[in-house]
């Protein structure tokens, strides 16, 4: 009888801790101070040209031991991009590239996160521009996350890169003189938070 009762008691206490949700990931929200979102794209063969984003939100989770229980989530306002030059800028905001008054906004939501090696990773997700939506995979490089000397907070940071071509999301002025496939990096620094 006592066996029988200890049995129970122990299958119970198994098929509870079974029902707990795992752990879930670390949330952390960008810093912005040492987050860039880079694209380069081809100008008429002379050189690359290099623009960022420089409004913009979102947060990620990240577990190192389980890569897996990630995700991403950012919103950019077109209207930021900044090319270093007044009237280029003004350029892409307009009807020919980003036609930010109909288009305020670009999104990426991630779909499932995986480790591909050591400090390695691919983030598979959604990419929205013009109101399209198209799969993304970037390729992740975890570089640290540790406490920031300075500020005392705790910070975890990446690199990550992308390709995708503006054409499939319906951007096809220029082309082809215009590159049609960007080069996206990201370097990214996030402060955790406390849930």
């Amino acid at each position: 009888m006592y066996h029988t009762t200890a049995w129970r008691l122990a299958l119970g206490l198994f098929a509870g801790l079974l029902a707990l949700p795992a752990a879930a990931a670390d949330r952390y929200v960008f810093d912005k101070a040492h987050t860039q979102i880079l694209f380069f794209v081809d100008h008429l063969g002379f050189s690359r040209s290099q623009g960022e984003f420089l409004d913009y939100d979102g947060e990620f989770r990240f577990d190192p031991a389980d890569w897996s229980a990630g995700s991403v989530q950012l919103t950019i306002r077109t209207h930021s991009i900044d090319m270093d030059d007044y009237e280029w800028n003004q350029h892409l905001r307009g009807q020919d590239f980003f036609r930010v008054n109909e288009y305020p906004e670009m999104s990426f939501k991630s779909l499932s996160v995986e480790s591909s090696g050591e400090n390695q990773g691919r983030i598979h997700g959604e990419l929205t521009l013009l109101g399209v939506t198209r799969p993304v995979t970037l390729e992740v490089r975890f570089n640290k996350a540790g406490v920031h000397p300075f500020n005392k907070q705790y910070v975890a940071g990446f690199s990550a890169s992308t390709r995708i071509k503006r054409s499939e999301f319906g951007m096809n002025y220029g082309l082809p003189m215009v590159g049609d496939e960007v080069e996206v990096m990201l370097e990214v620094e996030g402060f955790r938070q406390s849930e």
